[in-house]
């Protein structure tokens, strides 16, 4: 069939649903030419991530209406995400994975506007993210989600109410996936979340130093081990292929020296950048039901998610939903500081370590303070060095029964109250 540019045939099917109102439509739905006039020519969208849910999701939304559409990713292509990513080429390899999106899918769907972004999302300001009418988050990084979802959170004015951005979250992990709607301050958001989160594997030092069995032992002992002994205060890039290349070497020597097979480029850097392999179904079902729920609250045709989608693929495939409630001691959308209880002989280096294994926090790099004491800043050096004694001294001793510490992190846009009591 000859390709057409005809906007009535190529959304022929959209407009049934448009058209006529259905059993579960929104009281809000304005059937016919206005809506379609709106997710056509009004809403704007942004996509964050272009990889191998961004893929799915992008070509998704233009195909389903959307026309004015925006992707931010910080990551070129790699020979690796081919399988997988299919907006990509191998002539692509070494370019921007937004630019290169956006570029082929205007190509294919001629009418629609991709605008790429190539950096980080902590580059743009609230402006930015303001002019969206919604946000899909199609990431492989819990840091990235909790940062946009704080920001989306903080972003909200109770006096104006286009300030609430509703964010959708999809993600997968191998052939289990998730897809849920946020809507700041009103539904529980990312961080509220943060216990159902697997921990990441972590291999006992005395393991991967003397007796290694698994490939991935060697991986870790060259990251861990052997890179700051060779390279001193070097810090490790994980998106450096130099840097992995060198990681791969010594690990496949290791490896050769206590008979291991397995090591190979990509679980290298799986390992180091605690990379689960991706599943190009899961991506496409996950990223189905994202786009789902964006053109549902976009158009108000039916009700939308309320407010987790499970898909679990490992034995057949099996999916659920549930609403996942709000924390009230939640640091981004609670408003109330997090009861700590804390042993009385414990030091504020043991509370640095606790904060950044416990399930529902996980802070990297704390810096800790009362109204009227540095406890322990990560930065700038002068401060890190002024306080860096108190790491050793009981936490008692700087802060009193029932006292409150915040907590703050550079890698994060909001800030955590803890009220302290001791056993």
């Amino acid at each position: 069939m000859a390709e057409t540019t005809d906007w009535q045939d190529r959304y022929y099917d959209i407009d049934q649903v448009l058209n006529t109102p259905g059993p579960r439509t929104d009281p809000a739905f304005l059937a016919g030419d206005g809506v379609k006039d709106f997710l056509r020519n009004q809403a704007k969208i942004l996509v964050i991530g272009a990889g191998g849910l961004g893929c799915e999701i992008l070509a998704n939304l233009a195909l389903t209406g959307f026309k004015d559409i925006h992707v931010i990713d910080m990551d070129t292509i790699d020979i690796s995400n081919l399988n997988r990513q299919f907006l990509f080429r191998q002539k692509d390899v070494g370019q921007p994975k937004a630019t290169v999106a956006a570029e082929f899918i205007m190509k294919r769907v001629p009418g629609v506007k991709v605008t790429p972004y190539f950096g980080k999302i902590q580059d743009k300001d609230d402006d930015y993210y303001l002019q969206f009418n919604l946000v899909i988050c199609g990431l492989d990084s819990v840091e990235a989600r909790r940062w946009m979802s704080a920001t989306l959170v903080n972003l909200v004015d109770p006096e104006n109410p286009e300030s609430l951005k509703p964010l959708i979250d999809g993600g997968t992990e191998g052939f289990r996936g998730q897809a849920r709607v946020i809507l700041p301050t009103i539904t529980s958001c990312y961080e509220c979340s943060l216990d159902m989160l697997n921990k990441p594997v972590a291999f006992p030092i005395c393991t991967i130093a003397n007796t290694p069995r698994l490939p991935e032992h060697c991986i870790e002992w060259a990251s861990v081990l052997e890179w700051p002994k060779v390279h001193g205060d070097k810090k490790l890039d994980t998106d450096d292929p130099e840097h992995i290349g060198w990681l791969y070497t010594v690990a496949a020597a290791r490896a050769k020296e206590f008979n291991i097979e397995g090591v190979t480029w990509a679980l290298t850097q799986g390992v180091v950048k605690h990379i689960i392999p991706a599943i190009a179904s899961t991506n496409a079902i996950i990223a189905a039901s994202c786009c789902n729920e964006a053109f549902k609250i976009a158009t108000s045709s039916a009700a939308y998610l309320n407010n987790y989608f499970m898909l679990i693929g490992t034995e057949g495939i099996y999916s659920y939903t549930f609403e996942h409630e709000k924390r009230e001691d939640c640091p981004v959308c609670g408003g109330e500081a997090v009861e700590l209880s804390f042993p009385a002989d414990h030091t504020v280096d043991q509370l640095i370590e606790l904060l950044i294994e416990k399930q529902d926090i996980q802070i990297k790099k704390p810096s800790l303070s009362t109204p009227t004491v540095q406890i322990y800043l990560q930065g700038p050096p002068q401060l890190e060095e002024a306080t860096r004694p108190n790491l050793g001294k009981k936490l008692k001793e700087l802060v009193p029964e029932g006292g409150e510490i915040t907590v703050t992190s550079t890698s994060l846009p909001f800030s955590l109250s803890l009220r302290i009591s001791y056993t």
